[in-house]
C-alpha cells in the first residue's frame, strides 16, 4: 500500500473495501474468503510489514476468479490501483488448487508465495498469466 489503512491515501480504497467484498461474496463461483472478525483480512500480517495487504478467497475455478477480477465492477478498483498500491516487484498474487472443503490457512497462503516467488510458476503455485490445471482426483 502506499500508507496504512488508515492513512488519507488509502481512503478511496477503505470506501470500496466493503462493496468489493460484498461483490466477491455474490459472485458466481466464489465460496469462501478468509476474514477477521472485522468482516475482512485488512489487520493480518502475513509477511511482517504493514503495508502489505492480504487477502485470501477460495473459487471454483480460476475462470471465475477471473471474471470477478477482472468483468465485474471490481475492476474500476482495479483500474484505480496505482492510487493506492506500489507497483509490486514481484507477484502479489498467487493461485494454487484446494482439494473440495479444504478452506487455506494463512500459513499456507504464505507458503505458496514464497514458492512463488522463490521458484517461479509451477503446479504447487501459479498465476493468472502462468496457469495450471487441476490435479485429477
Amino acid at each position: 500500500m502506499r500508507g496504512g489503512i488508515e492513512d488519507p491515501v488509502m481512503a478511496g480504497f477503505v470506501a470500496r473495501l466493503e462493496s468489493l467484498n460484498a461483490l466477491a461474496d455474490a459472485s458466481p463461483g466464489f465460496v469462501w474468503r478468509y476474514q477477521t472478525d472485522a468482516g475482512d483480512a485488512t489487520e493480518v500480517r502475513v509477511f511482517n510489514d504493514e503495508l502489505i495487504l492480504f487477502n485470501l478467497s477460495v473459487w471454483e475455478s480460476v475462470e471465475r476468479l477471473e471474471d470477478y477480477v477482472y468483468r465485474s465492477n471490481h475492476i474500476e478498483a482495479l483500474q484505480k490501483r496505482a492510487e493506492w498500491f506500489e507497483r509490486p516487484a514481484r507477484s502479489p498474487f498467487v493461485l494454487w488448487w484446494v482439494e473440495a472443503g479444504h478452506l487455506p490457512s494463512v500459513e499456507e497462503a504464505k507458503q505458496r508465495f514464497d514458492a512463488l516467488w522463490r521458484d517461479g510458476p509451477s503446479a504447487f503455485a501459479f498465476t493468472f498469466r502462468e496457469r495450471y490445471a487441476a490435479p485429477a482426483t
